[in-house]
């Protein structure tokens, strides 16, 4: 038992990784952030730290290609750079979240498997699923941290 929650964990935290350009995007879609509010936010909604050495870097990134933009905020205790999301940003997060949930779809079609995820990230999914304008696939329920359950379906 204690082994599956590890391995869950894990998974959890590799897609959680490979998605974390995704899940940074989503989350300065919202509101614009600081990176500070953004490695927070990470670590509250997915239970994994990214340190500034991780975020950073890759916001750095996210911003010269145009995803977003930065300004600094003076107005604080003391100065913050602000990231904001672009157009070409929401582009690349709505054609982002229309893939995943394609993925998804052909998973659960190829597979007739239905895929369940622990809770900490049904709440970032949902959002990413909303953002995209998609209903959700009848018997796929997708949350990180992979557990294959047999459809019941006929």
């Amino acid at each position: 038992m204690l082994r599956a929650i590890n391995s869950q964990k894990e998974v959890s935290t590799k897609l959680t990784k490979g998605l974390l350009d995704l899940i940074i995007l989503q989350f300065v879609s919202t509101q614009p952030m600081h990176g500070y509010q953004i490695i927070t936010k990470i670590r509250k909604n997915f239970g994994v730290y990214f340190g500034p050495s991780t975020v950073y870097p890759l916001l750095n990134t996210l911003e010269k290609k145009g995803f977003v933009k930065s300004e600094w905020n003076m107005n604080s205790e003391r100065p913050r750079k602000i990231y904001s999301l672009t157009s070409n940003g929401q582009n690349m997060l709505t054609f982002t979240e229309d893939s995943l949930n394609l993925i998804c779809r052909k998973i659960a079609i190829q597979t007739n498997t239905e895929i369940t995820m622990e809770p900490s990230a049904q709440s970032a999914v949902a959002m990413m699923a909303k953002k995209a304008g998609s209903a959700p696939v009848d018997h796929l329920a997708l949350q990180i941290g992979w557990e294959n359950k047999r459809s019941a379906r006929t």
